[in-house]
């Protein structure tokens, strides 16, 4: 399924283990040579420094949250030389400049999504300009138009087709049973705003 990031900011992170939330998802850590989410950084009550997930260890990614086997799965940022670099970076897709091969300003993102088997972007949520926005508000583009990533901006192919959508959610079918599953309503950050609340 497509995940917006938006969404995924405040998402609980679960173990199996304890059966309890052991953390809320407060930044996710992407590698900008493939924009592949590659780490969450995590907040909480029992969150020390050892407060990043590698998204290797995720079990399951559904409604209820983020499934790991327990808080043992957490790292620290020195734990892992390629998660450290990539960190060291500081780079975040939200309010890049994207623009196209000839120079044609298209906007700068507000969102993106994710698919949740691999945790690559799969689209860039783009607002346009403030005389174009009277047209087309928002842009959607698909990460095949892209060609280029900078710290600054993104450049897209000139034909890119831009489509104004929502993404659809899809029934996600777990290959383990899931304790959390069974519950009525998944769990609610309580120190962070929930994903509806950061809709604009």
């Amino acid at each position: 399924m497509l995940i917006y990031s938006s969404k995924l900011m405040g998402t609980p992170v679960l173990s199996l283990q304890t059966g309890a939330p052991i953390g809320y998802v407060a930044k996710a850590i992407i590698n900008p040579e493939d924009l592949q989410i590659i780490a969450l950084e995590l907040n909480g009550p029992i969150i020390s420094e050892s407060n990043l997930l590698d998204t290797s260890s995720i079990r399951e990614y559904s409604t209820y949250g983020i499934v790991v086997d327990s808080i043992d799965e957490l790292i620290s940022p020195e734990d892992v030389i390629k998660i450290s670099e990539i960190m060291q970076l500081n780079f975040n897709l939200i309010n890049l400049k994207v623009e196209t091969k000839k120079g044609s300003k298209l906007g700068h993102i507000i969102d993106y999504t994710i698919s949740s088997d691999n945790l690559l972007v799969q689209q860039l949520i783009v607002k346009r300009p403030l005389i174009k926005s009277l047209v087309d508000p928002e842009l959607t583009i698909p990460r095949a138009e892209i060609i280029e990533i900078s710290d600054y901006k993104i450049i897209i192919k000139d034909e890119v087709k831009t489509i104004k959508e929502k993404s659809t959610k899809e029934e996600f079918v777990p290959n383990f049973v899931n304790p959390f599953r069974n519950q009525e309503q998944g769990f609610v950050p309580a120190d962070t705003k929930t994903p509806d609340a950061q809709d604009n």
